[in-house]
């Protein structure tokens, strides 16, 4: 299983950037896709998800300004972001889970950097 992310980059504040994440060996419609992020000293936290059903839930800081997709044809899983900001400087990792099953993988991570 791979999850190949993609997309980061340097921004300015309020610009958009999509990031994408490639899964290959597994169905990303078949598990929970998600998206996270880190900064160095803290814990990974969660940004956004996607069920198997097509929900999705998302962290209160991103809620209106995120919105997380998945293209089953292509296997991939998407994280537009808009209105962005300095403090969603991070490393954005995605993640295949599907609970009660050995499921729980993570791709490389991507840097996005959010300049004021």
């Amino acid at each position: 299983v791979q999850l190949q992310a993609s997309g980061g980059g340097l921004v300015q504040a309020g610009e958009s950037l999509r990031l994408s994440c490639a899964a290959s060996g597994i169905f990303a419609s078949g598990v929970t896709m998600g998206w996270y992020r880190q900064v160095p000293g803290n814990m990974r936290d969660m940004v956004a998800r996607i069920f198997i059903g097509g929900s999705t839930v998302y962290a209160d800081s991103v809620r209106g300004r995120f919105t997380i997709s998945r293209d089953n044809t292509k296997n991939t899983v998407y994280l537009q972001m808009d209105s962005l900001k300095p403090d969603d400087t991070a490393v954005y990792y995605c993640n295949a889970y599907r609970g009660g099953t050995h499921v729980d993988y993570w791709g490389q991570g991507t840097q996005v950097t959010v300049s004021s």
